[in-house]
């Protein structure tokens, strides 16, 4: 298995139409985001998707970017759209991109990293600590978690 990015991807379409095969709402979104070349315009332009592949078949993905659903704020980056397909769950595949996106965070010299999610239970065990609840674009709850690194 490996991480690779989706814009620096030779084979785009193929790993577009792999994120489109998940079964969450929000993956399609994410799907329909970048096929309409629009995602860098809702999370900023250095925006990238990881994934973490085996062959070709798409294991888990997330987006690390400068914003996700919280804005405006200044907090920044975020880690977004996580997702594991569910043949992988249980095997902490999502922690795999969780720790790429905050070796990305580090190198960049940022000291912290926020996720957005209405899950409990699940960042927890990755270091990420509750921070707050704040409106989501649609001006629903969401809770926010940080990890300092």
């Amino acid at each position: 298995m490996e991480i690779i990015e989706y814009f620096s991807a030779d084979n785009k379409e193929h790993w577009l139409s792999k994120i489109k095969e998940s079964d969450w709402g929000a993956g399609q979104y994410l799907h329909e985001l970048l096929k309409n070349q629009q995602l860098k315009e809702l999370t900023g332009e250095s925006t990238k998707v990881l994934m973490l592949v085996d062959g070709e078949n798409l294991v888990s993905f997330c987006t690390f970017a400068e914003k996700d659903d919280i804005q405006p704020t200044d907090l920044t980056p975020w880690i977004g759209w996580v997702y594991t397909f569910p043949e992988y769950r249980g095997n902490h595949y999502s922690g795999k991109l969780l720790g790429y996106a905050e070796t990305l965070a580090v190198e960049d010299g940022i000291k912290a990293i926020y996720i957005s999610t209405n899950h409990e239970g699940l960042y927890e065990k990755y270091g990420y600590k509750f921070f707050k609840v704040m409106k989501d674009i649609e001006g629903e709850d969401s809770r926010v978690y940080v990890r300092h690194l």
